[in-house]
């Protein structure tokens, strides 16, 4: 097949890295144009990235000799040489939504790693396996901004891949009350070790702004379209507490849930391992497999063990038990910087790609 051609804006920092890295000998899509701040603009990809890559695999071929071309500046540009724009910007979030909406009107897709959109009723937040019918709303975004293919579409927050995709195979029973306490790791703050000392033998409190994103988001994605926009759910409350921890990859929630209906542990497990989502039915590269898998093991999910699961791209579930106050427990784990960022919102633009909404110029 015939490769759409992709580019990286933001490419220089640690989640357009992966982008990046994700790209290299993809089946669908080929890196064309890199671009960063205009203070990168103009150097060979490897030598601006070069002191600070922080990926464990050596910069792909393809992109190491691409020019930077400037994010801000260069819009009409790299619109003109790519079918669609993966969005990994760091910028104040006014600035990153005035951006992303000019190149949708450029006639450019956007899928956004970032979180200024995510709010836009007219944009869908996307989890492929969760919510992929929201995509729908892109016809109602298009009539708004007076584009013919231009939209923007974007993934969730990191932090609610590791319980969301777990949570929602079980809303058939009525999910009434969580609490989740998420602990998060220290790429999901664009660091390293290296670069974040303080965070060895240490545990911060705090994430700012996070709470607020892991008790609402996951209302956004199950919520339904309707007028255009989308309508958050109803008969659900999630209250969360968020920790980064001295992990350098993969981010772990600790689970509380009440029913409505209240199932079995089998039920539950049954409705784990059974879900496929569009994903699955669609066949999309990076889509895993077997989406959730839970572990019987008493000490698993691990991350270390078990965030790279197909690819860091599946969910790990495990020690589900009953629970004093809520109905039921349980730990879940993603890889935040592939399913929780990257790798989720290259299978966005594969689920996209696949339905037509985004298509070769």
């Amino acid at each position: 097949m015939e490769k759409y051609k992709v580019g990286v804006i933001g490419a220089t920092g640690m989640v357009g890295q992966r982008f990046v890295t994700l790209l290299e000998n993809h089946p669908w899509f080929q890196l064309t144009a890199v671009a960063a701040s205009p203070r990168s603009a103009g150097k060979r990809y490897e030598d601006a990235v070069g002191g600070r890559w922080a990926m464990d695999t050596p910069v792909p071929a393809e992109a190491r000799d691409l020019v930077l071309l400037s994010a801000q500046d260069d819009v009409e540009r790299i619109a003109s040489q790519v079918d669609f724009v993966f969005s990994a910007v760091d910028m104040k979030k006014e600035e990153i939504r005035a951006l992303e909406e000019e190149y949708a009107r450029r006639e450019c897709p956007v899928v956004s790693n970032n979180s200024a959109h995510r709010w836009t009723p007219d944009v869908p937040m996307v989890i492929p396996e969760v919510n992929p019918e929201h995509i729908e709303v892109i016809k109602a975004q298009r009539a708004r901004l007076g584009t013919q293919r231009g939209f923007i579409a974007v993934k969730s927050n990191c932090s609610i891949q590791s319980y969301v995709p777990a949570l929602s195979p079980l809303r058939e029973f009525g999910i009434e009350k969580v609490l989740v306490c998420t602990y998060q790791a220290i790429s999901g703050a664009g660091k390293t070790f290296a670069t974040w000392p303080e965070m060895v033998d240490n545990l911060i409190p705090y994430i700012g702004g996070e709470e607020e994103k892991s008790e609402q988001e996951p209302l956004k994605v199950w919520g339904r379209v309707e007028n255009g926009v989308i309508v958050n759910a109803e008969g659900t409350s999630i209250t969360a507490q968020c920790l980064r921890v001295p992990v350098s990859n993969g981010h772990t929630a600790a689970a509380f849930v009440t029913f409505k209906n209240k199932p079995t542990m089998e039920q539950m497990k049954q409705a784990w391992a059974s879900f496929k989502g569009r994903a699955q039915e669609l066949n999309l590269p990076t889509a895993p497999k077997q989406f959730l898998n839970y572990f019987e093991e008493p000490d698993r999910p691990q991350t270390r063990l078990d965030r790279d699961l197909e690819g860091g791209m599946a969910v790990s579930i495990g020690r589900l038990r009953p629970d004093t106050q809520y109905d039921y427990k349980f730990v879940s784990l993603s890889h935040n910087t592939l399913r929780g960022a990257a790798g989720g919102g290259v299978e966005l633009a594969e689920l996209l790609c696949a339905e037509g909404y985004i298509e070769h110029k």
